[in-house]
C-alpha cells in the first residue's frame, strides 16, 4: 500500500497531534537552553505555558495511572550485560500507563497511542528508566522532522485537511515518514492496556564485565490477548475505559509482559529510530515484568519521576541516536516545571486536591 493509496482522514490528525506535542516541547528545549527568543525567567514561562499545561502534569501524556510490580530476570541477558537488572532474581518496578494526549482530561477513544513508562531500581541502587509506546518505530530519523511534520500536517482552513504540496515536500525529505504513515493508517485501537505491545524505539548498548559491546532494542510484550476496537464500540466507549479496564482486570490477578531483546546485526542501524531491523535477528526474553496493582496517578510514587529514557545503569550505554539526545533535554524541562508548579502550591488537580473556589 502506498501513501497515495490510503485514507489520510484517519492518520493525519494523530501525526498533527504527536507533532503539537514535540513542537511545544521543542520550544521549550530551545528556550531552557536560551537558544530561543529573550531569555525570561522560569515564573514568566510557566505561566505562560499554563493555558496549554495544568498545573502540575506532564506535558505530553497527561493522563495517566501508576503501577507498581516486580521484574523478574530470566537470566539471558546477563552474559551481555553487567546490569544487575539481568543477573538479580527480582527488580522492584513502578511506572506509568497513559494515552498519547497532551490533556490530562481526555477521554481514553480519542487516541490510539498507549504507553508505558518504568523505573527498575535495582540491588545496588542503580536505576533504568525507559518510556514505551504501541508503535514500533519512530516517524522520521531525527527531531526536526517533527517540526517539519507539524507543518505539514496542519489543516488548510479552507479544506480541513493537510496541503498536498507541503506534504509531498515533507516525504521528499522526511521519505522514511511513509511508512509510519501508512501503517498509522490502518493501525488497530487497543481495548485494554493489557493486551498492549510497548516497544522502546531507541537502540542501546549491553555492556559485558569484559567490555563487549551489543547493540540491541527491547518491547514488552504482553500475556493477555491483543483486542481491537471497532470503530461503534470505540465511539461508545467510556471515557475512561482503559484505565477502569486495566484495574479491573487486576481484581483477578496480575498482568505480565516478557521484555523481549532484539539483538542487531553489525550492519543495522543503530541511531535512526525510524529503521526497524530484519525480523529474523537473534530475539531474547530478558525477563517478565508482573504488574501488581495501579492506583491514581496523583500519588507521588510515579508523579515525581523523570522517566526519561537516557537514565540506564552501569552495563548499559547509549546509541548515538539524536531523537534519544533530545529527549533527555525535554523530558528534564517538563520535570522541573511540574516540580516547580507543585512545588509552589500551582498544581490542584494534579496532586489530588481540589481548586480554590
Amino acid at each position: 500500500m502506498k501513501i497515495s493509496d490510503i485514507d489520510l482522514k484517519r492518520s493525519w490528525p494523530a501525526l498533527a497531534g504527536i507533532g503539537a506535542i514535540i513542537a511545544v516541547l521543542l520550544a521549550a528545549f530551545a528556550w531552557a537552553a536560551g537558544l530561543l527568543g529573550q531569555r525570561v525567567t522560569n515564573t514568566s514561562f510557566l505561566e505562560d505555558t499554563k493555558p496549554v499545561f495544568p498545573a502540575g502534569y506532564r506535558r505530553a501524556h497527561g493522563k495517566g495511572m501508576c503501577f507498581e510490580g516486580v521484574f523478574r530476570s530470566s537470566g539471558a541477558i546477563a552474559e551481555y550485560s553487567g546490569a544487575r537488572v539481568f543477573s538479580q532474581t527480582e527488580t522492584r518496578a513502578i511506572g506509568r500507563f497513559s494515552i498519547g494526549t497532551m490533556n490530562p482530561h481526555a477521554a481514553d477513544n480519542s487516541t490510539s497511542t498507549v504507553s508505558m513508562a518504568m523505573m527498575l531500581t535495582a540491588d545496588n541502587g542503580q536505576q533504568w528508566r525507559m518510556k514505551m509506546n504501541n508503535e514500533p518505530f519512530f516517524v522520521t530519523r531525527d527531531a526536526p522532522g517533527f517540526l517539519a511534520m507539524l507543518n505539514a500536517t496542519a489543516p488548510d482552513p479552507a479544506t480541513g485537511k493537510p496541503v498536498p504540496r507541503l506534504m509531498a515536500v515533507f516525504l521528499a525529505d522526511y521519505p522514511e515518514a511513509r511508512k509510519y504513515m501508512e501503517a498509522d493508517a490502518v493501525k488497530p485501537w487497543a481495548t485494554s492496556f493489557a493486551g498492549a505491545t510497548f516497544y522502546a524505539i531507541h537502540a542501546y548498548y549491553l555492556v559485558a564485565e569484559d567490555g563487549r559491546r551489543q547493540a540491541m532494542r527491547w518491547w514488552m510484550r504482553p500475556h493477555a490477548a491483543f483486542t481491537a476496537w471497532n470503530v461503534k464500540d470505540r465511539m461508545q466507549a467510556s471515557h475512561d475505559a482503559l484505565f477502569k479496564d486495566v484495574a479491573q482486570r487486576l481484581t483477578t490477578g496480575p498482568l505480565h509482559w516478557d521484555m523481549v531483546m532484539q539483538l542487531a546485526a553489525p550492519s543495522d542501524p543503530v541511531d535512526d529510530p525510524s529503521q526497524p531491523w530484519p525480523e529474523s535477528r537473534q530475539q531474547v526474553v530478558a525477563g517478565t515484568l508482573e504488574v501488581q496493582r495501579v492506583f491514581d496517578q496523583t500519588d507521588g510514587v510515579c508523579r515525581d519521576i523523570n522517566f526519561d529514557p537516557t537514565l540506564i545503569p552501569a552495563g548499559m550505554a547509549l546509541s548515538n541516536d539524536p531523537v534519544l539526545a533530545t529527549r533527555a533535554g525535554i523530558y528534564a524541562h517538563s520535570y522541573n516545571a511540574r516540580l516547580h508548579e507543585i512545588g509552589y502550591g500551582k498544581a490542584t488537580d494534579a496532586v489530588g486536591k481540589k481548586a480554590a473556589q
